[in-house]
């Protein structure tokens, strides 16, 4: 909670903050990285240069002052928990929300200028560290909760033994950990963080790829898909490493599987939409169920641009086999001429033809615009917004959980 003198001189500046918001981190990222390069080895590249990084934290900060003041009406502990799962899948430690912090105020001195007083500058310090103390807190736990007693230790080498082709720019890599230790478990909708060295020019990146294979199957699947450039974005630098350099016997750092979505929360009928690389999390669901929950109703809604553009569709076949009580609904813009398991719609998703089933739970991957267009469909319908997972690819977590 902001103290009392804190509180007016938050509310009166959150205006000002808010319409230079992306302004402020604009300056704070190149300030920082200039005085600790070192972080360029954390934060993503990729969307520091299309700048979806300083969106988000800018939302984020302004976010949270509107959760201490009261003003916002969006649930605080949803954004919170998936900040803090992302931060532990880098290895975020305590020290560096101070680097954070000095140079995000000084950011904000510079931008706002004559305008932050000491008093003001004091108040917004005071929301930084009710943030970072939260964050830090909850980072704690997780760190416990995964067995890691310092967040240098974040990292185990696991080697590749067998790569597969999914479709024309999407690859599965199967891993095992090079210790012979056990492999932990983990919830379908978790991800691991991929470290890799690109060379002394490029250093150390890190990203983020979902589990998508069965877990406790003794070995994780991930699923990559090779991004090219697009727009302001760059080609994924990782992705494209994985892609050319990577093959079975090579090794990999991995994270522990962390991430707050459980894509088989309930015990009732499940409900799962997905659109292009987006039904990883969805596969592993349905892998989770054939081991444990073999009778639950479960529908999978998928939607790509063809049959041939489907990642991991050909584990669908032997699926339908094992879940007597799985409906599959696919969408392609381009159906073509490839054999489907099940009948096929032409077309975008319908968020209206979606097969629903009461109570079901929901869980919704893909690009950020097919999700927020889903879950508003399914709000229409009926469904309680907290009925709906909505899992992000990215660092935008704001927008998507808004219809």
């Amino acid at each position: 909670m902001l103290s009392a003198a804190s509180a007016p001189i938050v509310a009166a500046t959150l205006p000002l903050v808010r319409s230079h918001g992306e302004q402020i981190t604009g300056n704070f990222y190149p300030r920082m990285f200039r005085a600790h390069p070192e972080l360029l080895n954390v934060f993503n590249r990729g969307n520091q240069a299309t700048g979806e990084q300083k969106q988000a934290l800018a939302g984020a900060v302004v976010a949270y002052a509107g959760h201490l003041l009261g003003e916002s009406t969006m649930p605080w502990h949803p954004i919170l928990e998936r900040i803090a799962h992302k931060h532990v899948s880098l290895g975020i430690t305590p020290a560096q929300y101070t680097i954070v912090g000095r140079h995000l105020l000084d950011a904000v001195a510079e931008v706002l200028g004559p305008a932050v007083t000491p008093e003001i500058a004091a108040a917004w310090d005071e929301v930084y560290w009710l943030f970072a103390c939260e964050l830090i807190a909850r980072e704690a736990r997780l760190y416990h909760d995964a067995g890691i007693g310092d967040p240098v230790d974040l990292w185990r080498t696991w080697r590749v033994i067998d790569r597969v082709t999914e479709t024309a720019d999407v690859f599965s890599l199967v891993l095992a950990p090079t210790d012979d230790g056990p492999v932990p478990a983990f919830v379908p909708g978790q991800y691991v963080s991929v470290a890799v060295d690109l060379g002394a020019d490029r250093g150390q990146q890190i990203r983020q790829y979902s589990l998508s294979g069965a877990p406790q199957a003794g070995t994780w699947r991930i699923t990559v898909k090779r991004l090219g450039p697009e727009g302001d974005r760059p080609a994924g630098t990782v992705s494209g490493h994985l892609h050319d350099r990577v093959g079975v016997g090579d090794t990999l750092r991995l994270s522990p599987p962390v991430g707050d979505i459980d894509a088989v929360a309930g015990t009732g009928p499940l409900l799962l939409v997905s659109a292009g690389i987006g039904v990883t999390p969805a596969m592993a669901a349905l892998e989770h169920l054939v081991v444990h929950d073999p009778k639950r109703p479960v529908t999978l809604v998928h939607a790509d641009r063809s049959p041939d553009a489907h990642p991991l569709r050909r584990h669908l076949p032997r699926l339908l086999g094992e879940l007597p009580n799985l409906m599959v609904q696919l969408w392609y813009e381009d159906p073509m001429t490839a054999l489907a398991p099940v009948p096929v719609n032409v077309g975008r998703v319908d968020a209206e033809q979606i097969p629903l089933d009461e109570p079901a739970q929901v869980h919704i991957c893909g690009p950020l615009p097919f999700m927020r267009y889903v879950r508003s469909g399914l709000l229409r319908r009926g469904v309680p917004t907290e009925r709906i997972a909505v899992e992000v690819f990215g660092p935008d977590l704001l927008r998507a959980g808004t219809a």
